[in-house]
């Protein structure tokens, strides 16, 4: 399992930036997914040349976001649960580590001065496409994302989507060891490379009205 304090504290401060756009939203969700399967892979042991190893995880927590979409005096109460799976294995000339996880998050957004809410949930395919060793310590690793992430208001009824995909790019730390994952340390979310593809409602334009 991956260590569930260090990364809550990541994800409240990647995420709690309170978005102004859905595809905002998005990409903040896969710098949450992407930390996730780094810290799993961290602590997932020694990932020897063509052996795959797999596992789960799970997390939940709570922070409260000001000015929520960029809406003076609007607190909103985020409710976040993760659950997933991961496999890893080894690959090319010099055996670095690639993984793939599937992710589902479910987050509860509750304006905490009414306590009107609407649920997103997402599901998360998330792949490593190239790893690079840049020779001084750090990794560059490229991601695909896919899935589609939904927003429900208090009815049931879905009031925003977003299926399409993209690819962003991660830094970490290989300890010195880029062929073993046990001693990886995430640095830094690059940003995204590819933009999202097909549909992409507007995350803040639905969300604010259906709470308040």
């Amino acid at each position: 399992m991956y260590q569930p304090d260090r990364l809550t504290k990541w994800r409240i401060q990647r995420c709690s930036v309170g978005g102004a756009e859905w595809e905002g939203k998005m990409k903040r969700i896969a710098s949450v997914v992407g930390m996730a399967t780094v810290m799993v892979l961290s602590l997932a042991g020694h990932a020897s040349a063509k052996v795959i190893d797999k596992g789960a995880f799970h997390d939940e927590f709570s922070y409260r976001v000001g000015n929520f979409c960029d809406v003076s005096g609007l607190t909103v109460r985020q409710d976040v649960t993760v659950d997933g799976s991961f496999a890893i294995k080894t690959h090319g000339a010099d055996q670095l580590a690639y993984f793939q996880s599937h992710t589902r998050i479910r987050v509860v957004y509750t304006n905490v001065a009414t306590d009107r809410y609407v649920t997103e949930v997402t599901g998360v395919m998330e792949k490593d496409l190239r790893v690079t060793a840049n020779g001084d310590g750090p990794l560059t690793i490229l991601v695909l994302a896919t899935g589609p992430s939904s927003v429900y208001d208090e009815s049931g009824k879905a009031i925003a989507r977003n299926p399409g995909q993209f690819r962003y790019k991660i830094l970490v730390d290989d300890g010195g060891t880029p062929s073993d994952p046990s001693d990886d340390e995430f640095l830094k979310f690059l940003g995204v490379v590819k933009e999202s593809t097909g549909r992409t409602d507007d995350f803040c334009a639905a969300v604010v009205p259906a709470i308040s």
